[in-house]
């Protein structure tokens, strides 16, 4: 995974991950069935590139439910555009992320992270805190919409990784996230350095013509402008405006 395999001054995805991804993309991608509790059509799938097989989750673009504030069709490339972003950042730990065609026709496929059931954002807060600390600045930069405690898994290595950023990335503030645990503290010195380098490659570059391709204009330019605010006031941002938690909180 890009988060375990750089080094502190990597960014950008690491071999591993660039084979992970052009299997998700190439890959003959088949559904097995519906993943429970889902508010949007959620696939758990088999992708079989050259005989390597390997499981993934595919929301197609048909499966979406209609959303008040955010384009409709969209919600698949914005869980591309949060990979994208993280592996950007260097953290935190979000699945490798397509957008590609599928049975059910085009739709973000990511790669399928086992986890234990019975671990989440409540059950590890505190033991985990410098990890959901990236978290949550990444959910600011990204103007997170529904952090919910599931949201957070722990695989079978012990790592953390974030799913469901369907709705990341809106022009308008709508951080709704369950860890506020650090409001008010001054960023972490390391974690502010990582922001810092990331302001130059949301104004041109590879970067922001990757992001352009799966967000408005407006929406990279938003989420530039939050990342230099966040700079600005150093701190962990405060809980507002509108409704701060998503629901249901787990």
């Amino acid at each position: 995974m890009p988060c375990d395999e750089r080094s502190p001054g990597d960014r950008g995805t690491v071999t591993g991950a660039v084979a992970t991804l052009r299997a998700l993309e190439r890959g003959e991608l088949e559904p097995l069935g519906l993943l429970p509790r889902s508010s949007n059509f959620t696939f758990l799938a088999r992708v079989d590139a050259d005989g390597e097989q390997t499981l993934a989750v595919y929301k197609p673009v048909t499966g979406e439910t209609p959303l008040w504030d955010f384009l409709p069709g969209t919600l698949a490339s914005r869980e591309v555009a949060a990979f994208v972003l993280a592996d950007a950042l260097g953290w935190p730990r979000v699945p490798p992320t397509v957008l590609r065609d599928g049975p059910h026709g085009p739709g973000s496929v990511q790669l399928f992270v086992a986890f234990d059931p019975n671990e989440h954002y409540f059950t590890m807060q505190e033991q985990r805190a410098d990890e959901f600390r990236r978290v949550a600045l990444f959910d600011a930069v990204a103007n997170n919409a529904d952090r919910k405690a599931g949201h957070c898994l722990l695989d079978e290595r012990l790592q953390v990784f974030v799913v469901d950023h369907g709705v990341c990335f809106h022009e308008q503030p709508k951080l709704r996230t369950v860890i506020w645990d650090f409001v008010g503290e001054p960023i972490p010195a390391g974690l502010a350095d990582d922001l810092e380098a990331l302001g130059p490659r949301l104004e041109s570059g590879q970067l922001r013509d990757r992001l352009l391709e799966l967000l408005t204009a407006a929406e990279v330019e938003a989420t530039r402008a939050r990342l230099g605010a966040l700079l600005r006031e150093g701190r962990f941002p405060e809980p507002g405006p509108g409704r701060p938690y998503p629901w249901p909180v787990v």
